[in-house]
């Protein structure tokens, strides 16, 4: 799944314990999230969540000056975030005292770097819709919300395939794209054998976008490697 729309959102680290940082913050940086501050107690997280303006907070239930329901609660007079909690005790007491006060989800130690991750995507996408941007090329303009294309007034519908094509296209724009990564993103984990249909796909793709199809600016044959798709700035 393609999570480069909410790898862009700041999270907010407070913990006191150095290891376990050090740990979330590896987890969360190795999955490609690159926008991540920290803190260290309730003081030093209440300025953070200030100043820095972070998009989601893990916080530690047990912190040297407090504790995380403490730490939420302060931050609720200035931002309704998602938060999620972590403790070393899975006891029933903290984790609906953490619910109650209005924390997203809650996480017991010691637990494992997939769940982690889960999770904090599980809490962003509840959080943070992806507005699907309008994509301009050299002849149209493409919706990929409506699935539409739009050429010198006409509106032209994309199907399924073609949608999945162009978007997987877009999310490498200005890159090539193998014809097998195409075909895998649209036919799945078996995409050989698929050649000739990525071909009528891309040739009908190209009547929509194109202004002359047998010449196109936007959607480029690559030779041997696959395609890239040119957009406009």
């Amino acid at each position: 799944m393609d999570h480069s729309f909410l790898h862009t959102k700041k999270i907010m680290l407070v913990d006191d314990e150095p290891d376990l940082l050090k740990l979330v913050l590896n987890i969360l940086t190795d999955d490609g999230f690159e926008n991540i501050v920290i803190a260290a107690s309730v003081k030093e997280g209440i300025a953070v969540g200030r100043n820095e303006k972070p998009d989601l907070a893990i916080l530690d239930v047990m912190l040297p000056d407090g504790d995380g329901f403490l730490l939420m609660e302060q931050m609720r007079s200035f931002t309704d975030i998602p938060i999620i909690f972590l403790t070393a005790k899975d006891e029933a007491a903290d984790k609906l005292a953490g619910l109650g006060l209005g924390a997203d989800d809650y996480i017991a130690k010691p637990f494992m770097p997939k769940e982690l991750l889960l999770r904090v995507y599980a809490v962003l996408r509840r959080c943070y819709k992806e507005d699907a941007p309008l994509l301009k090329l050299d002849s149209c303009t493409i919706d990929f919300s409506r699935a539409e294309v739009s050429r010198g007034g006409e509106v032209i519908s994309l199907t399924a395939k073609e949608h999945t094509l162009l978007e997987t296209l877009a999310r490498n724009e200005g890159k090539i794209v193998t014809v097998d990564a195409l075909c895998e993103a649209l036919w799945g984990d078996n995409p050989f054998g698929y050649e000739n249909s990525l071909n009528a796909h891309v040739r009908r793709i190209r009547e929509k976008i194109e202004t002359d199809p047998s010449k196109p600016v936007s959607l480029i044959t690559i030779k041997g490697l696959g395609y890239k798709l040119n957009t406009r700035k």
